[in-house]
């Protein structure tokens, strides 16, 4: 029997409480990172349960510095520099501008807020213009706006945590080395130095294994190991070289490798999110576990003025000035200002550096901790909780999408596109044949003009406004690719083709549509004979038993279900949908003719 102090419950216990924590924030839509440190704050503190310092000791700086590495680098691995087509100019002021405004504005709030000494109000002002990526992404997947401030929020939060931590880590060699009395210009060329060093391992390595993969020279089986190991040996040896210019390194590493071609790209990189969710599940939990009451009681009421001036007038003012001369609606701007929240490079930078700081002497470095974690808690909640509220208040929030994504341009997929619409709806049809497209475009429907497989269509296709995606080109083997590739990405429940051929065909690349597995040609061939699209409310004088039995009579397909919630829910050959009262049913049924109804019943049909 395992005892509840045992190291291997305390490690299984922080997976349990992180993961549930994200389930928990998925199913009830609230900001997963509140919750986790709502989770790590009951767990550790309040009932005991974790101790990270007496349970890992020294292993805990390592374990977190290491994670914070895998998910720096999974954050550039998601940089792509084709966002930058319309965020830019955004990215370069938010960083050239921003980092040196938000610094100043974050040392004098420091200094005369929180009442730190100079040299620690700047130290922390360095940290604090960081914008964790682990905090910012999961606040991002729950928000549906424009792309380009997702990109905006996305590439400052990536590109700035190595900065922020280098500001700290020239500081905290100012102070260390006397002061007033220390060669400035020494310590800033250690430090550029160091970062330039830092930029040629990331880049390097980079090159290396994007030159390598596609060669053959890793298998398959190997690549993500050889990727995960690499990651964390350039990490450490730029680590070697300076505190902190690892963060560099796996940045820039991650950003060589998501602009070259691997040939793996889309595996190691569901590899890698898959890892980056589990870490700062634990991190997160460890992190504020820590969080003790002798933290608390050095939380003196002076940082609440500091905590204000961050909200309300340090993060405002920076990224005003930083996009005061840019093209970026007033609107964008002001929801880019107000979203700032802090996560795991915040805390884990201030707590190492207030530890060696008080080992040193430096009177006031043990305030650092918990105004770390007053910043990390006050931000998370007020940004966590709000980020959607202000969103549409702003006019931002795209709303939930409820839209049909159609892959295929043939007279079918334009008919149902049309009846989409109707139904106000949002509807695409992909295509990689312009010749194709031509008759959607005639019927004013949006299309895509290119292969949906390849990556350039997330610049033009927003895949948060579709709910359901249907492959229904003329090819079987291309349908189940579409549905095998996408799938991961938007959802196992969210993907389905049209069958090719009139076989029973696997469920594993996309669930087949329609219950019983119409084909491509048949639906073609029924369109030509006059089948129309219609819906049928579900009531309860009209139940959906006697649905049923109207459809056997007419032999028609049932295709999707509206839920009442406005959810959307496809007909499969292996899954029916729960239909309900007040729920509306999608239909594809042949002309109302009693001739044609008996040659409906004698062919074979889906019921």
């Amino acid at each position: 029997m395992f005892a509840i102090d045992s190291l291997l419950v305390k490690i299984a216990l922080i997976g349990v409480i992180g993961i549930g924590a994200q389930w928990v924030a998925w199913r009830t839509n609230k900001p997963a990172i509140a919750l986790m440190l709502v989770a790590g704050i009951l767990a550790g503190p309040v009932l005991g349960l974790i101790d990270p310092v007496r349970d890992f000791g020294a292993l805990r700086e390592p374990m977190i510095k290491l994670a914070v590495a895998v998910i720096l680098f999974e954050g550039g691995l998601s940089l792509k520099f084709r966002e930058l087509r319309q965020a830019g100019t955004a990215v370069f002021m938010l960083v050239f501008i921003g980092v040196p405004v938000g610094w100043a504005l974050g040392t004098a709030a420091a200094y005369y807020g929180a009442g730190l000494p100079f040299e620690l109000a700047a130290l922390f002002g360095g940290v604090m213009v960081v914008t964790g990526p682990t905090v910012i992404a999961p606040m991002l997947r729950s928000l549906n706006i424009a792309p380009r401030v997702k990109n905006m929020l996305k590439w400052e939060g990536i590109v700035n945590d190595p900065i922020g931590a280098l500001l700290a880590v020239g500081i905290y060699s100012y102070i260390t080395h006397g002061g007033a009395d220390a060669n400035s210009v020494s310590i800033v060329t250690d430090v550029v130095a160091a970062s330039v060093l830092a930029i040629l391992i990331g880049g390097a390595a980079g090159f290396l294994l994007t030159w390598a993969f596609p060669r053959g020279w890793v298998p398959e089986y190997l690549k993500a190991p050889v990727l995960l190991t690499t990651v964390i040996a350039v990490f450490v040896l730029s680590d070697l070289i300076m505190h902190e210019t690892g963060l560099i390194t796996v940045t820039v590493m991650g950003v060589v490798m998501a602009n070259r071609e691997t040939y793996s790209t889309r595996s190691l990189q569901r590899f890698k999110e898959d890892l980056t969710v589990v870490l700062v599940s634990g991190v997160f939990i460890i992190l504020s576990a820590t969080l003790n009451w002798d933290v608390v009681k050095n939380f003196q009421f002076r940082f609440l003025i500091f905590l204000l001036l961050l909200l309300f007038v340090v993060r405002p003012l920076t990224i005003m000035t930083a996009l005061l001369f840019t093209r970026i609606p007033l609107k964008e701007r002001l929801f880019v200002a107000w979203i700032a929240p802090r996560g795991i490079v915040a805390v884990a930078v201030t707590g190492l550096f207030a530890l060696r700081l008080t080992d040193y002497g430096v009177p006031g470095a043990e305030a650092l901790v918990p105004l770390g974690f007053g910043v990390v808690i006050a931000t998370i909640f007020a940004h966590g909780f709000t980020a959607g509220t202000f969103a549409r208040w702003l006019g931002l929030d795209q709303g939930k999408g409820d839209g049909v994504l159609l892959v295929g341009a043939n007279s079918w997929t334009i008919a149902f596109a049309q009846f989409v619409k109707e139904q106000d709806r949002g509807v695409m049809i992909a295509d990689a044949s312009k010749f194709a497209l031509r008759r959607a475009r005639r019927a004013d429907i949006r299309v895509y003009h290119g292969d949906i497989l390849d990556e350039v269509h997330e610049d033009a296709i927003d895949m948060g406004q579709y709910q359901q995606l249907i492959a229904a080109t003329d090819n079987d083997s291309y349908n189940a690719l579409v549905c095998g590739e996408l799938a991961p990405e938007i959802g196992h429940d969210r993907v389905s083709r049209v069958a090719g051929e009139a076989t029973g065909a696997s469920q594993r690349l996309g669930r087949v549509f329609t219950i019983g597995g119409t084909t491509i040609d048949t639906q073609l061939d029924r369109l030509h004979a006059g089948w129309t699209f219609g819906r049928t409310r579900i009531t309860e004088k009209f139940p959906y038993a006697d649905f049923v039995a109207r459809m056997k009579a007419s032999g028609g397909d049932s295709l999707m279900v509206v839920k009442a919630s406005g959810d959307l829910a496809i007909f499969s050959t292996r899954h029916r949908p729960t239909v309900e009262a007040g729920d509306t049913v999608w239909t594809f049924v042949p002309p109302d003719d009693p001739k044609a109804r008996r040659e409906a019943k004698e062919a074979p049909a889906a019921a």
